[in-house]
């Protein structure tokens, strides 16, 4: 079979493949934040391919228009909607020795799109966030911005979070975790009720990989426990339960420079109106505030950037991530969770965070893809 080539891209700019979409529930989430990422990523200095997955997995290759990605009046943007081609498929290097994109139709030759010099991988949750996506890329030999396999892979998965980020001395609330196969028998049930009886209310029931507070549900009442299980299951059959904790929501980026991991200011979620927490409709739809920089003292500033740092180091993250705390009544600081790809939507703490600590949206974008672009794939 023949291949039809493009003609070569004639500037020296390196070209990179934005990566969105995907199967998991915050496809609408991933393809705002690669519209956010279109209009502000520098045109003078990068050729820029986007590459949105279906919500089936077919992978296709769309439109840059980055206004077709907004949420505009509560409706949720998906990447069949700005696809190129209904039946075009599109397939990243697959192997160490090209680099190169080829462009599959139905009845047509395949036709190279050109090579890819480091994808932006800015999928959200399952089957992009987690690590596999990242593992096709290492495979590939192509390099990417973000955060390695393990990292994404522990960083996705709550239960592993805590625990490695208790093994550094990193505080975490009290939590158990609802694995599939003892949700699914009548003994199993029981002794999940009797271990989160011991939690006390509130409590939050939540799905153990996934993020942008999908499927969450605040339980009040034990006898909603298990319908919050069932809603909770719809998205990830693994699932952690959390004590509920009294205190402030304070979040804080990561970035990887030259000379290691900063932290950010620090930004505070203020969940307004009916919302009793920062759930999906709180934080995309109502777009509740968050206050950057968080009002803290000095000491708990500093406490807080240190600790975001020590958890970007304890899961061995590279370029980037927000970490999630509450400071407690007492003063004492707890990590919720570490992303290892926050949101970059227009509303999102992250690249705000930044904005506020004198790197602007598209400074962050291109030390990101700078470091990228210097990073060898492999092991490191």
């Amino acid at each position: 079979m023949s291949i039809e080539q493009t003609s070569p891209n004639p500037s020296a700019k390196p070209r990179v493949a934005l990566v969105f979409g995907g199967r998991s529930s915050e496809h609408a989430i991933s393809v705002t934040t690669a519209g956010s990422v279109l209009r502000a990523i520098d045109r003078e200095k990068y050729d820029v391919l986007p590459i949105g997955i279906t919500h089936e997995g077919r992978w296709a290759l769309v439109s840059d228009d980055p206004a077709r990605m907004a949420i505009v009046d509560g409706r949720l943007p998906d990447v069949a909607q700005v696809a190129e081609a209904v039946d075009g498929q599109v397939a990243l290097p697959v192997s160490p020795d090209s680099r190169e994109v080829v462009l599959s139709e139905p009845g047509a030759a395949p036709k190279v799109l050109g090579e890819v010099d480091v994808v932006f991988p800015l999928l959200h949750g399952p089957w992009g966030e987690d690590g596999t996506l990242q593992g096709l890329l290492e495979l590939s030999g192509v390099p990417y911005v973000g955060n390695g396999v393990l990292a994404s892979a522990v960083g996705m998965d709550k239960e592993f979070t805590k625990r490695v980020l208790a093994s550094h001395g990193l505080g975490v609330g009290s939590y158990t975790i609802v694995r599939p196969r003892e949700w699914e028998s009548e003994a199993g049930r029981a002794a999940v009720r009797e271990r989160v009886g011991q939690l006390g209310l509130p409590l939050f029931v939540k799905p153990c990989r996934a993020g942008s507070s999908i499927g969450i549900t605040k339980v009040k009442d034990l006898a909603d426990l298990d319908a919050a299980i069932e809603e909770a299951r719809r998205h990830d059959p693994k699932l952690i339960i959390e004590a509920g904790v009294s205190g402030r929501e304070i979040e804080c980026g990561v970035l990887e420079f030259e000379d290691g991991p900063r932290a950010s200011v620090p930004a505070e979620v203020l969940v307004g109106g009916d919302y009793e927490f920062y759930d999906f409709e709180a934080k995309y739809i109502d777009s509740s505030e968050v206050r950057i920089p968080a009002e803290l003292g000095g000491a708990e500033t500093a406490e807080i950037r240190r600790q975001a740092v020590a958890a970007f180091e304890a899961l061995g993250c590279e370029g980037l991530a927000r970490v999630d705390f509450f400071l407690l009544d007492d003063g004492s600081w707890v990590i919720n969770e570490v992303n290892t790809m926050p949101g970059f939507t227009p509303i999102s703490a992250y690249p705000k965070m930044w904005e506020a600590s004198g790197l602007s949206y598209p400074e962050l974008i291109d030390r990101l893809l700078g470091a990228a672009l210097r990073r060898s794939t492999g092991l490191r």
